[in-house]
């Protein structure tokens, strides 16, 4: 058992930083993230210096998860079987390596069979 029990979606920790009560229940946990949640969050192009900074903070916090062979392996076939962006089958493959929940307010993960899913309605 990886003990890895939630993974974030990009949104999820947006909310989180943002305080919204729809994460209230995460706000204690140490949540993971897949790489390419770190890199949307501190990519948009007009991400001030403060918010980079919280981020990059909050960050310390997290079980930040790399691309290994399984998760390409899951990614690719979550690309062939479902209509997915490349960035969310990796999200998602990297939930399903782990066998961790998502939490998203994405429903487009919600078509995904074998993929645990706590959705959130900001």
């Amino acid at each position: 058992m990886s003990g890895i029990e939630y993974v974030a979606d990009t949104n999820a920790i947006i909310y989180l930083l943002l305080g919204k009560e729809c994460m209230k229940p995460f706000f204690q946990k140490k949540l993971s993230i897949s790489l390419i949640t770190k890199m949307e969050l501190l990519s948009f192009p007009r991400i001030t210096d403060d918010e980079d900074a919280m981020i990059r903070e909050y960050l310390k916090e997290c079980d930040i998860l790399g691309v290994n062979f399984d998760i390409c392996e899951r990614t690719i076939l979550l690309r062939r079987n479902f209509k997915i962006k490349l960035p969310d089958a990796i999200v998602a493959a990297t939930a399903m390596t782990y066998n961790a929940s998502l939490i998203t307010a994405d429903t487009g993960f919600y078509k995904l069979d074998g993929l645990e899913i706590i959705k959130l309605n900001p």
